[in-house]
């Protein structure tokens, strides 16, 4: 309905919540990332659901999975850090310096995309944060990889191998982290289905008549509200914001507050109650007495 706006997030009920809400789900092995975001799309009852960055089918861990009206915040996730853990799988015994050579890895690193990507295969620089030697045993090591979104670790553990001079393949992947989520939070497929039962959403006949409870489905479904706290906080008067929902954009005499960014930063736009509303550029001054602060680019209610 034009014009709506959301309660505070943690006032919400469960289709609200699964409406405007986001999974940190732990992938298991086997379905592509795509797959599982289809599945936990039809489980919850959504028409829409986007995960945080591809996963090849074998890979498993942390997957953002957002829920319906909160698809349109996917953007969120383009740029986010990512970690990863990886066992190095080397071609012969790893040399003296192997901890040395591998750190020489941090910092910036080229990389051209595999023929299967669904990407353009040109040379791009992506940077490599953290590179860390966990374990090392006979010819397998356990590597920690925090990296830029894009990185190929597949193709990093090749580069490795070459410059070892023993040469080297990736064995398993686990993504340990996708920006503000990680691995310590995470929710299983079967975790979530048992939610949505026990919360009444699904139906199940072992259950039976069993007394509602959504604490379990509250656990594992945040408002989406979560995969925007590490953008800088705009929060606007609740007149301004029904402008905004409209497709207005934000003027400055409907900001109540602003957290410094800089010019062009991807800004999150909330109600004084903290429900989201939106996510725009920062174009203008946000204490001046006229003039546009935000230039939408999703408006989320």
């Amino acid at each position: 309905m034009s014009g709506a706006l959301r309660g505070p997030p943690d006032e919400r009920s469960v289709d609200e919540l699964l409406s405007f809400g986001v999974v940190n789900l732990d992938k298991p092995p086997g379905p592509s990332a795509h797959q599982v975001a289809a599945w936990v799309r039809d489980v919850t009852g959504q028409e829409r659901a986007a995960h945080s960055g591809t996963l090849d089918p074998k890979v498993t861990g942390c997957l953002p999975i957002l829920l319906g009206d909160a698809t349109r915040a996917a953007q969120v996730f383009d740029d986010a850090r990512k970690g990863y853990v990886t066992v190095l799988e080397l071609h012969g015994p790893a040399p003296a310096d192997f901890e040395s050579v591998v750190a020489e890895f941090e910092g910036p690193v080229y990389q051209k995309p595999p023929r299967k990507s669904a990407v353009t295969r040109r040379l791009r620089a992506r940077t490599i944060y953290t590179l860390d030697a966990l374990e090392l045993e006979a010819r397998r090591a356990l590597l920690h990889v925090e990296c830029e979104s894009g990185t190929y670790v597949r193709k990093l553990c090749h580069d490795i191998g070459l410059a070892l001079g023993t040469g080297a393949h990736m064995g398993d992947l686990r993504r340990v982290r996708t920006g503000t989520f990680d691995d310590t939070a995470l929710v299983t497929l079967h975790d979530l289905r048992d939610a949505l039962v026990w919360a009444g959403v699904v139906d199940a006949e072992d259950v039976g008549d069993a007394e509602v409870d959504e604490s379990s489905l509250r656990e594992c479904v945040a408002p989406a509200e979560r995969a925007l706290s590490h953008l800088p906080r705009l929060t606007m008067a609740e007149s301004a914001a029904r402008e905004v929902a409209d497709g207005a954009p934000v003027y400055a005499p409907g900001v109540l507050d602003c957290e410094e960014c800089e010019a062009g930063a991807l800004v999150a736009g909330y109600t004084p109650n903290g429900a989201a509303v939106c996510l725009g550029r920062r174009v203008g001054d946000p204490d001046a007495e006229s003039g546009t602060v935000l230039e939408l680019e999703r408006v989320l209610v």
